[in-house]
């Protein structure tokens, strides 16, 4: 069994008082992140994927369920967790402190601290170091936030739309830092966007979360592998199955978008007389809105 740097079991955090005035911004969350992985934590904005960093990193409490990061409880052994574990996650320093003083000051709080590393990427990534972190470029602070977080050697990564608001380039050039610097040295990435382009160009796994709740789990390769959309026409069609996802029908076409096993589905559309107009692959955006575009979306099992 492979190793889990980031578990959670159960997770609830609901904010707004107990009972019917409270929401739930992360509900029931079972997830599963694999030592070594690039993990690609995609919802819409407001989905529950900052939530959930926040419990992972100390700074909310779970209502109920738990959290796991590196083998340590996220409530009991915070301290534990961010000395091995780099976060980014607001993306806010100290507003009148320069870069080197951002790098100084942050030096003495973890242990596997790196000042060589610090300088490598305040020249590979052009960080202008001698600026105040409040006369940055919104690119420049969040390249500054990950040099910081780089800079603490850690085991796991964690970051919260870090390309959010930037340009194509500067995203390009964080994208490679992540994959060549970070996650090829065989340790663990995990990433929340809602720019699926980008998080399919560099995960291995994937988690779906809609409304706190996580509609799939599964490696991304698995996901290409399984996902297919079926067009048919004829009498007395299905209205449902154990790997359909949705279904819908115009001007007469039905189509089936299913989880796994389309080849035998639409084989068993054949023997009951229906023509099979095509069975197609699907990308990971076209998935990503199946799952969370529909009003009545039903969850989806793990991939094994």
């Amino acid at each position: 069994m492979s190793e889990l740097v980031v578990e959670t079991r159960s997770l609830v955090k609901r904010y707004g008082g107990s009972g019917r005035q409270s929401v739930a911004a992360v509900d029931g969350l079972n997830m599963r992140v694999e030592r070594g992985s690039i993990y690609g934590f995609l919802g819409r904005n407001g989905a529950g994927k900052t939530t959930t960093i926040r419990v992972l990193a100390g700074l909310a409490k779970a209502t109920s369920g738990s959290a796991r990061v590196l083998g340590l409880d996220a409530t009991r052994d915070p301290i534990a967790i961010l000395e091995r574990t780099g976060f980014v996650i607001d993306k806010m320093l100290l507003p009148s402190m320069h870069g080197n003083d951002l790098v100084r000051f942050n030096r003495g709080f973890f242990p596997r601290w790196s000042d060589a590393l610090a300088k490598r990427y305040a020249e590979s990534l052009e960080i202008p170091m001698d600026r105040k972190f409040k006369k940055l470029s919104h690119g420049n602070k969040t390249k500054l936030c990950l040099l910081l977080a780089l800079a603490q050697n850690p085991e796991l990564l964690v970051l919260d739309e870090p390309t959010a608001g930037l340009d194509p380039v500067v995203t390009d050039q964080l994208l490679r830092v992540l994959v060549e610097d970070f996650a090829n040295d065989g340790r663990t990435l995990l990433m929340s966007s809602h720019h699926l382009s980008e998080v399919e160009k560099i995960a291995d796994w994937v988690g779906i979360i809609d409304k706190g709740k996580l509609l799939l789990e599964a490696r991304l390769d698995d996901i290409r592998a399984n996902y297919r959309r079926v067009r048919a026409v004829g009498e007395r069609l299905p209205q449902g199955g154990p790997e359909v996802l949705t279904i819908s029908a115009t001007e007469g076409v039905a189509e089936y978008v299913l989880s796994a096993a389309a080849e035998g589905f639409a084989a068993g559309l054949r023997s009951n007389g229906a023509t099979i107009l095509d069975v197609q692959p699907m990308n990971l955006s076209e998935i990503f809105l199946e799952l969370v575009g529909r009003e009545n979306h039903v969850p989806v099992e793990v991939l094994a």
